[in-house]
């Protein structure tokens, strides 16, 4: 009976590092990486359209970022906290913020200042700043 027991337990534990080397297959690259992927002018303003990639093992139940336009002179044109709400480990979603008041041509570049909500289970709260990729795929620079 002991030896059942002890042979179920080094099943488990392959199992789980078996498990574990999937995920890493499956997209983990240790990164939280947002993108900028367009803007257009919308009825309000501006609007953004982010590709964000949770790379991470952990899932994200909760994560927001403080965000800086900057205009063509480099002058800080608003500051603004986008709520990028669930992003779940190896998954990749589109998000978009329809920013009121912006004109989408005095926007020359962003920047990620912080993440002040970063939760998940088992995620430290500067897990998401010390983890983010930043890139961009319009003329819009996106630093973080």
């Amino acid at each position: 009976m002991k030896f059942d027991r002890l042979l179920l337990l080094a099943f488990l534990a392959v199992f789980h590092a078996g498990e574990g080397a999937l995920a890493q297959e499956a997209g983990t690259s240790g990164n939280l990486s947002i993108e900028m992927n367009d803007l257009a002018p919308s009825e309000k303003g501006c609007k953004l359209t982010f590709v964000a990639g949770n790379g991470l093992t952990q899932s994200l139940s909760k994560v927001s970022f403080e965000f800086v336009l900057f205009d063509e002179k480099g002058l800080v044109e608003r500051m603004a906290v986008l709520d990028f709400r669930d992003l779940p480990a190896g998954k990749t979603k589109v998000r978009q913020f329809d920013l009121a008041g912006t004109k989408c041509e005095a926007v020359k570049s962003l920047l990620i200042n912080d993440a002040p909500v970063c939760t998940g289970e088992g995620v430290a709260k500067d897990a998401c700043m010390k983890a983010l990729k930043t890139g961009s795929k319009s003329s819009v620079e996106l630093k973080g």
